[in-house]
């Protein structure tokens, strides 16, 4: 996760002078208040200053806030069972929402995570709200129009020219269903025993019209909620939107039809929540989806499929364009982000809107550094026309991962009936459908950790680029790369001084007899290096290093073979040390993080120079000095106490010989 902003919005972020009431009001929304008539309604954000007082009851019985489910997820990714929530998860101050209503206000969302509500107002009540004391910023809400190529929703007839299943090769019958799963190695996975089974996914969508198709008869539906309407119903009523784009994607990614159609999660549990407005002009409000995903983190989702996520290009006042996809502008992308900070594994289409030479043409949550990506691909592995690229606008490489986004076989609107669509809509459900397959076999995996499961086992690993990402993904391969659920937590990889120093920690140890260093380059297999013995059984968290001195320049990936007595074993995770870019500045991750009140950071300077480092808040500002000095060429090490800070988000920024580099930390008391 490398330039993450989250939207803590902490107590006592009230100034001590008082604010300006204009200056609340962003630049983005005072342009659209003098274009527009003096009695138009403007769609807006209302970021509070605070949450107001009492907040300790929250804390204190976390149940009252999110469910055991959610709280169990963030214990399995922070590895405690307490502090497991922080300011964000808050609710709203009821108190301020009942004053803007009071007011006029007329309430459409609400926001625990960004401490916001979203509504309707006209002029003189944005101006009125601005004077409130309580009212930190007031800016427009985003929205999304599709564009006049989108495929999303065309119907088109069944093709026939995939291949039939070979009988006798798996022990289901996938059907018509059978080229998208397999292209992706999804029924051997299937063989297994692994079905998303104790996994949560929810599905944010425009709508799901038949729920009484005969591919959900087995389904097991623990959610619904229609954010365009505010009722629990998100199939086609006498209200705002239409359902057939949501009854496709969930079909692709948990239907179950033997002779049919099967999805890659058909035995996880689904959240479904209804968040486009196929109603609209702008079918698709940031607020409606920040909302679905807060509700579903309420509840306890593990996995996200969003196949939405538009760009309009004609009128930058309202929404966002390429150049805002940089991961940290979009609202939605900030929330998906936070998600995926909150132990959330965020999925996401990359958008249809094909090849451009000069930019990208992602659609947010597509950009979020955190967000995974998905592509689309033939039934051949070609990527389609109108799958959208990268880079995003800050240069990541994007789309993360692809999957068979053309002629992909799905539930219909009508009865039990089948139809066949394309789309990056429908090749995202495959690959969410994939991460509950991955989070059944060990469910403590870290989102980022999921993702890099992914991308170390895809086809284009070891060469992604901006159009297909890191290639198409490869489902047995990565359930197999899974490492032992109750044993490695961290496994890193540092080169100083011709030596690459590897350090890996375990959370507990059972039957451990030891670990294989395993090593290979671009052009080799895996070979064993080395072996470090294990401890045994022990319920404390243990510490092992191992030093590679017989380098040359290049690319060298390390994993680790870990052993029990018994003679079975598993497979580390994948991690990479490119010695040929180890000549620069290299600022690492923390750990542990997050953290509460220390954790460490380390610092790499290839030269005899002055490094600076400080601590930075969300908005920019410097709240510490970390370090400040000449040093040698080497590792450095330094402590961050955040005992005097506010939970949230930060940024540790380092500076040398005209460089920066950036880390993100978080920490949650």
């Amino acid at each position: 996760m490398k330039k993450l902003i989250l939207a803590f919005l902490c107590l006592g972020l009230l100034s001590v002078f008082a604010q300006n009431p204009l200056q609340k009001i962003t630049t983005k929304l005072q342009t659209k208040l003098l274009s527009e008539s003096q009695s138009d309604r403007f769609l807006i954000w209302v970021y509070l200053s605070d949450k107001g007082n009492n907040l300790e009851s929250y804390l204190a019985n976390p149940q009252s806030v999110v469910s055991q489910k959610s709280l169990d997820r963030r214990a399995n990714i922070f590895h405690r069972s307490e502090e497991l929530l922080n300011f964000s998860d808050l609710p709203v101050n009821q108190n301020y929402v009942n004053e803007l209503i009071q007011n006029g206000f007329e309430l459409k969302q609400k926001s625990k995570w960004f401490n916001a509500v979203s509504g309707y107002a006209n002029r003189n009540l944005i101006n009125q709200i601005a004077e409130k004391q309580f009212v930190n910023k007031i800016d427009v809400v985003g929205a999304f129009a599709k564009r006049t190529d989108d495929i999303e929703l065309q119907r088109t007839e069944i093709l026939n020219d995939n291949p039939l299943q070979p009988e006798g090769t798996h022990t289901l019958n996938y059907g018509s269903s059978f080229t998208q799963v397999n292209l992706i190695n999804v029924p051997a996975v299937h063989d297994s025993g692994y079905n998303g089974t104790g996994v949560t996914i929810c599905v944010l969508d425009a709508g799901f019209d038949n729920l009484p198709h005969e591919a959900f008869d087995n389904m097991n539906i623990i959610a619904t909620w229609d954010f365009v309407n505010g009722d629990p119903n998100v199939g086609n009523e006498s209200d705002m939107g239409e359902g057939s784009h949501g009854t496709a994607t969930l079909s692709i990614i948990g239907g179950f039809k033997e002779g049919q159609l099967i999805g890659p999660a058909y035995g996880a549990n689904f959240i479904l929540a209804k968040t486009e407005n196929t109603d609209s002009e702008t079918p698709v409000e940031e607020d409606n989806w920040v909302a679905g995903l807060e509700w579903a983190d309420s509840i306890g989702v593990d996995v996200t499929s969003t196949s939405l996520g538009y760009i309009d290009y004609d009128n930058p006042l309202d929404s966002y364009t390429w150049e805002d996809m940089d991961g940290n502008t979009a609202i939605i992308t900030i929330a998906g982000d936070l998600a995926v900070a909150k132990g959330i594994v965020v999925v996401n289409s990359a958008g249809n809107e094909g090849y451009n030479s000069t930019h990208n043409t992602l659609g947010a949550p597509a950009d979020g550094d955190s967000i995974i990506a998905i592509g689309a691909v033939t039934s051949s592995g070609t990527r389609t026309s109108f799958s959208s690229v990268g880079p995003s606008a800050d240069g990541r490489i994007k789309p993360d991962l692809m999957a068979m986004g053309s002629n992909v076989y799905h539930a219909d609107s009508f009865g039990d009936q089948y139809w066949s669509g394309g789309g990056t809509s429908y090749s995202c459900p495959l690959v969410a459908g994939v991460c509950a397959l991955i989070l059944q076999k060990n469910p403590a995996l870290t989102p980022m950790e999921v993702l890099q499961l992914l991308r170390s086992t895809a086809s284009l690993s070891n060469n992604p680029n901006n159009e297909y990402g890191w290639g198409i993904i490869d489902a047995l391969d990565a359930v197999n790369l899974i490492p032992v659920p109750v044993e490695l937590t961290s496994f890193n990889a540092i080169y100083v001084d011709g030596k690459v120093n590897l350090e890996w920690l375990t959370a507990t140890e059972t039957n451990n007899f030891g670990f294989e260093v395993q090593r290979r380059d671009d052009a080799s297999a895996y070979e064993t290096i080395g072996f470090i013995a294990g401890n045994g059984t022990t319920t404390n968290r243990v510490t092992y290093n191992y030093t590679d001195s017989d380098l040359y320049s290049g690319k060298y990936y390390y994993r680790l073979k870990q052993i029990d007595y018994d003679g079975s074993f598993e497979y580390s995770s994948e991690v990479l040390v490119d010695i040929t870019h180890l000549s620069d500045f290299k600022l690492f991750q923390n750990y542990p993080n997050p953290f509460n009140p220390t954790t460490k950071i380390k610092f790499y300077s290839p030269q005899q120079s002055h490094v600076k480092i400080g601590l930075f808040d969300i908005l920019g500002n410097q709240v510490k000095s970390l370090f400040d000095k000449e040093v040698e060429t080497g590792v450095y090490e330094i402590e961050i106490d955040g005992s005097d800070l506010a939970s949230g988000m930060y940024f540790v920024k380092m500076y040398a010989k005209g460089i920066q580099q950036v880390v993100k930390i978080s920490l949650i008391k």
